[in-house]
C-alpha cells in the first residue's frame, strides 16, 4: 500500500455548478467575499478565516453547489478511511482496494477515525486539500454537511459495510448479513443443537442487528424458542468474545453451541472455553463470521460464515471510480453473498446435553 503527498492543481476561476442553483460568483457575493476566496474554500486551502469558511460552506450546501466535472483534474488517489484499524479484517479490505488501485495506477491514502463511526472535520479538510479521485468509508459514514462538502467538490464517495442506514442516495457495498446469521444458526440446528447462544456486535451497527435477526429467524423456522438470556453483545474484538463467553458458558444451563458476531469474538470464546475446562466441539460448538485467515489456523479450525471482504472492497473501489468517470450505476446498494464454511469447531451435541431445557 502506498500514500502520496501529491497536491491537486488549483483554480481560482469562477465555476458553474453541476446542478446547483448558484454560480461560484453568486456564492461569493452572498458570502461577502471574492470568488477566489470561495475557490480557496472549495480547494481546501488553509488561508481562509474559520468564520468565512463556515459561511461559504453553508452557502455551498444550501444552494446545492457542485463543481463542474472535469473543471479540476483530481489527484490519482483513493482515500480509504476506517473507523478503526486493529485486525486482519481491515487488511482484507485494504487488499481489495489496493488490487483495483494498482490496476488503475492509483495510490491509496489510508486513514483511521479512532473508533468514531463518522470521521471528523480535520479528515474532511484533508480530503478537500488532496482532491482524490474518490473516497471509500469503511464502517463509517458522513454527516449531511460533510456529504455536501464532498459533493460540492465533485468528489464521489462509497460506504463499505455501512454501520447505519447510509440513505437511499448514498452508494454502499455490503454483505448478506441476515442470510449469514440464518445459515450459521441453521447449521447448528441441523446438527441437533437447540440451546444456541449468540454473541452479537455493537447494537448500533446494521450488520450486527442483521446477523442477530438471521439467528432469530432460523430459531423461529425450526420452532425453537428465542431466549433473551442466551444473547450477549459487545464490540467486534477478542475481549468481547471472551467476556461474553465466560458469561454464557459459565451458566449451569449453558448453551451447547454459540454463534459469534465475528471471528475475533470466536477467538475470545475459545479462550473462555479453555479457561472453563470445556472442549470445542465436544462440549460446545462454535460458529464465527468473516472467515479471516485466523479461522483456519486456530485449533480446532473454526466453522464460520465467509464474508467476501476482499471482493466487497474491490467492488467499492470499482464503484467509486465509475462514479468519478460519470457513470451512473444501475443500483446504489449492493450486498454480496455470504456462505457457511464448515470446519472442525461444530459437531452434534453430546448425548443428553440438550436435556429438557433444549427441547
Amino acid at each position: 500500500m502506498s500514500a502520496t503527498s501529491v497536491q491537486p492543481p488549483r483554480d481560482d476561476q469562477p465555476e458553474t455548478p453541476g446542478g446547483g442553483s448558484a454560480t461560484l460568483a453568486e456564492i461569493a457575493r452572498a458570502a461577502g467575499v471574492s470568488a477566489p476566496t470561495v475557490s480557496k474554500v472549495l480547494n481546501g486551502r488553509g488561508d481562509v478565516a474559520p468564520a468565512t469558511r463556515s459561511r461559504v460552506e453553508e452557502l455551498l450546501r444550501r444552494h446545492g453547489y457542485q463543481r463542474r466535472r472535469g473543471s479540476v483534474q483530481p489527484a490519482p488517489l483513493i482515500d480509504l478511511v476506517f473507523h478503526e484499524l486493529e485486525s486482519s479484517w481491515a487488511m482484507e479490505v485494504i487488499r481489495g482496494v489496493e488490487n483495483v488501485a494498482r490496476q488503475e495506477s492509483l495510490n491509496v491514502v489510508l486513514s483511521e477515525s479512532a473508533g468514531r463511526l463518522s470521521p471528523g472535520q480535520t479528515w474532511v479538510d484533508g480530503v478537500l486539500a488532496r482532491r482524490p479521485t474518490g473516497v471509500i468509508l469503511v464502517l463509517s459514514g458522513l454527516d449531511p454537511a460533510q456529504r455536501a462538502q464532498l459533493t460540492s467538490r465533485d468528489i464521489p464517495f462509497v460506504v463499505l459495510d455501512p454501520a447505519g442506514d447510509p440513505g437511499e442516495d448514498v452508494p454502499a457495498i455490503g454483505a448478506a448479513n441476515w442470510q449469514g446469521g440464518l445459515a450459521a444458526t441453521r447449521h447448528l440446528l441441523e446438527l441437533g443443537h437447540r440451546r444456541i447462544g449468540v454473541i452479537g456486535g455493537p447494537g448500533g451497527m446494521m450488520c450486527s442487528r442483521a446477523r442477530i435477526d438471521g439467528y432469530r429467524a432460523a430459531l423461529e423456522t425450526a420452532g425453537v424458542a428465542y431466549e433473551a438470556d442466551l444473547v450477549r453483545s459487545g464490540d467486534f474484538h477478542h475481549e468481547a468474545g471472551y467476556t461474553a463467553g465466560l458469561a454464557l458458558l459459565g451458566r449451569p444451563d449453558r448453551p451447547t453451541a454459540v454463534f459469534t458476531g465475528n471471528d475475533l469474538q470466536a477467538l475470545g470464546l475459545y479462550e473462555a472455553a479453555r479457561e472453563l475446562g470445556l472442549r470445542i466441539p465436544q462440549d460446545v460448538s462454535v460458529v464465527g463470521f468473516d472467515d479471516l485467515p485466523l479461522a483456519r489456523w486456530i485449533s480446532p479450525p473454526l466453522t464460520t460464515v465467509r464474508q467476501p471482504l476482499t471482493e466487497m472492497a474491490e467492488a467499492a473501489a470499482r464503484l467509486v471510480l465509475d462514479l468519478a468517470r460519470g457513470r451512473q450505476p444501475s443500483t446504489l446498494r449492493v450486498d454480496l453473498a455470504t456462505r457457511l464454511v464448515e470446519r472442525a469447531s461444530s459437531a452434534p451435541p453430546r448425548a443428553g446435553a440438550e436435556g429438557p431445557a433444549g427441547e
